[in-house]
């Protein structure tokens, strides 16, 4: 899992191809926590998807971007486009149904 600020994010996005997902977390989060290791163990084990953090406590402007409110906060890129937010369970066999079931969907617009 790669931690990602503000700081060039949409042009990097724009250039990273399969599917990303963007995980805004902060540090006291007991929810984090747990997405963290869930998700640390999607990423070492799914090819083609990639998982960035955000710390929603630092990097703020994108946080508001995303209109991030509560945490634990997801969401879906695929090709450099944002699709949708992720809202699953924290298990790996449930996010792992949600991206195969989101998998030939539109993308969406931003929130």
């Amino acid at each position: 899992m790669e931690t990602v600020s503000e700081l060039g994010f949409w042009q990097r996005m724009a250039n990273t191809p399969g599917e990303v997902i963007l995980f805004f977390s902060s540090a006291g989060c007991h929810s984090c926590r747990i997405w963290r290791k869930l998700l640390g163990d999607f990423e070492s084990t799914h090819d083609g998807v990639a998982v960035w953090e955000v710390d929603a406590g630092v990097d703020m402007g994108i946080t508001q971007e995303f209109n991030v409110y509560h945490l634990p906060a997801l969401f879906l890129f695929r090709d450099g486009q944002y699709q949708r937010p992720i809202q699953v369970e924290a298990r790996v066999h449930a996010l792992d149904r949600w991206l195969r079931d989101h998998a030939q969907l539109p993308a969406e617009e931003m929130p």
